[in-house]
């Protein structure tokens, strides 16, 4: 009996007339939503709505118009054909910092506003130099004469590595060296950090030293641990004599031995008198500190 009715000529007909009427409420729901979508389009399309302006601010090494070719690109185009990237609720904030963020390692800082619906502004902070880091290994011997032109990245407060450094003659720049892997194919360092677990107590030793009356030169951190600390040399070209410590040191009780041995005689006599015969003071064996000279 329920199959016969299922099946009825009424039955059928009330199925079709149904169906018909889904049909055109799915047709008239997706006019509408065309509809909706070609409204959004020319709206977004809008000049008051629209980015036509970017100002830039907080850079002074990096050129603005570097920062603003690199805006420019990441904002045009649309999305799906229909939206431009310039709309003011719709332009690409994330991919705009993650872009300049690569291409300029120097940025330290980047903020992205909207102001009056048309301007991008765009405030930058730039990374202070103040050191150098200078590849893996500073020469094989003491005393050798360093390359005429080192190829250096300049490094901020935290160790962290940016643009490649000009060539600067002398001891313009204290200088680090050491293995940084951060799995660049061609072995670029720049935007990495130099072993940033003790940068801050490298710093601080080579604070201190330079209040004891002992000027650093270069700092090299060596995988096997130890870290060798060349000091000032009067010859440009070479490097000086080297302090020796370990990574895992207690770099205050460090700096206590070596300024102990310093104002001791007669090491101290020797260190002034015959500092360009020095070859190294060891630091490595707790309270004992070792040196020898030519």
């Amino acid at each position: 009996m329920q199959k016969s009715v299922l099946n009825s000529p009424r039955f059928q007909k009330i199925k079709k007339e149904r169906n018909k009427i889904l049909r055109r409420k799915i047709f008239f729901l997706l006019f509408l939503l065309v509809l909706i979508l070609i409204g959004l389009s020319f709206l977004s399309k809008w000049d008051k709505l629209n980015i036509n302006n970017i100002e830039i601010t907080g850079n002074k090494v990096i050129e603005t118009k570097m920062i603003e070719d690199v805006v420019k690109e990441k904002i045009a185009g649309n999305y799906l054909y229909f939206f431009p990237k310039t709309n003011f609720l719709l332009y690409p904030k994330g991919e705009i910092i993650k872009e300049l963020t690569n291409k300029f390692t120097r940025l330290k800082n980047i903020s992205l506003s909207i102001k009056n619906f048309q301007t991008l502004d765009i405030s930058v902070a730039e990374r202070m130099t103040l050191y150098t880091y200078c590849g893996d290994n500073p020469l094989s011997n003491l005393g050798a004469e360093l390359p005429s032109e080192q190829k250096c990245y300049f490094l901020d407060q935290d160790g962290y590595i940016f643009d490649e450094a000009p060539y600067f003659s002398g001891e313009v720049y204290l200088k680090f060296y050491g293995t940084v892997n951060n799995g660049d194919p061609l072995n670029i360092p720049s935007g990495s950090y130099f072993y940033q677990s003790i940068f801050s107590k490298l710093i601080s030793f080579k604070d201190t030293l330079e209040k004891i009356g002992v000027k650093p030169a270069a700092f090299y951190v060596q995988e096997s641990g130890d870290i060798e600390v060349y000091l000032s040399s009067s010859v440009k070209s070479q490097l000086g004599p080297k302090i020796i410590l370990k990574t895992d040191s207690d770099f205050d009780q460090v700096a206590e031995n070596l300024q102990s041995v310093l104002t001791t005689e007669p090491f101290q006599s020797d260190f002034k008198n015959k500092y360009s015969s020095l070859l190294y003071i060891d630091l490595r064996f707790g309270n004992k500190v070792y040196y020898k000279f030519k």
